[in-house]
């Protein structure tokens, strides 16, 4: 058999026990969300898919957590089961250390390796092993537009291409979020660098309040929609209001030129108001969506949904 026709033949079955896992385990509790968190420090602003868990039952996933000041935690290291109970394991950060980490992907064939994106635009790539997660490198994101705030980050790998999109999540009706784009490569020491970056404004349909984060996390699967999160936050004791949509597609051609292309009107896959969405993550191999939340004094909770089908 080709190693390629393996490796194609093994993930369908990782992706079929995936899915056995996460579609048919009772929710853990009434509304489907897990609890992962219990304060400020512990949301989920972040959230990347490491692989199936290691007892075969849920997923592993890291997850980043929005702290500033120096020692408090960075990253985790989450197991997410339907059933629950789910697994928070804090991380140890070696490094430059960040503030603020809202967003975080790992590098499509580079085992190991992750983007972590901090609020202000700088770009961590991260070596994990174990519990550890050594910066390799960072740099700025290009474009930084005036008064840009970042909550999202997603890769897409195609044709021998990588491709990065991020957003300015936006604010209310006067401030629409700018959805960028840009061929990404690293140097040979390492650092990530961007290519031509590509601008489109972004309004969410749902919520449409004066506290509105337009994008608040993006995630495209295989068929290269744009999955994405938007969310209310009038506090750090909420009220909170959040919900996801199918926002557009992108596409690279042979080329490695990007085109991104937003729909006319966004398709509103689901509403989850009381809850901050600031994670989404399609499982590859499946049509499973993990979704994340930092609901600040509340804390932070996941759950699934199955929004990434093509």
């Amino acid at each position: 058999m080709k190693l390629s026709t393996l490796r194609h033949t093994v993930r369908i079955v990782a992706a079929a026990a995936l899915l056995t896992v996460l579609g048919t385990a009772p929710a853990g509790a009434a509304d489907g969300w897990q609890k992962v968190g219990s304060d400020a420090r512990s949301g989920v602003s972040g959230l990347a898919y490491e692989g199936p868990a290691a007892d075969g039952r849920g997923v592993s996933t890291l997850i980043v957590h929005d702290n500033k000041a120096t020692g408090q935690p960075r990253l985790s290291r989450l197991i997410h089961r339907e059933s629950g109970p789910d697994d928070v394991t804090p991380m140890t950060w070696t490094g430059a250390e960040p503030s603020d980490l809202e967003a975080i992907e790992a590098i499509p064939g580079m085992p190991g390796e992750y983007l972590a994106l901090a609020a202000r635009g700088i770009v961590y790539r991260l070596r994990v092993s174990g519990r550890t997660a050594t910066v390799a490198d960072y740099a700025p994101l290009p474009a930084i537009g005036r008064g840009d705030d970042y909550e999202s980050f997603a890769l897409v790998s195609r044709s021998g291409s990588l491709i990065a999109l991020w957003a300015d999540r936006g604010a209310g009706a006067d401030r629409p979020a700018t959805l960028y784009s840009a061929p990404l490569t690293f140097a040979r020491w390492g650092q990530p660098q961007f290519g031509t970056v590509t601008r489109r404004a972004y309004r969410a349909p749902y919520p449409t309040g004066g506290e509105t984060r337009h994008i608040s996390d993006i995630s495209v699967p295989d068929s290269g929609r744009i999955l994405v999160s938007s969310a209310a936050d009038a506090g750090d004791d909420g009220p909170f209001d959040s919900a996801v949509t199918d926002a557009g597609r992108v596409t690279v051609s042979s080329t490695g030129q990007v085109r991104i292309t937003l729909a006319a009107s966004a398709t509103l896959l689901g509403r989850f108001p009381g809850y901050k969405i600031e994670a989404v993550e399609c499982v590859p191999g499946s049509a499973q969506a993990l979704l994340g939340t930092d609901d600040e004094n509340v804390g932070g909770h996941v759950r699934t949904m199955p929004y990434c089908a093509s």
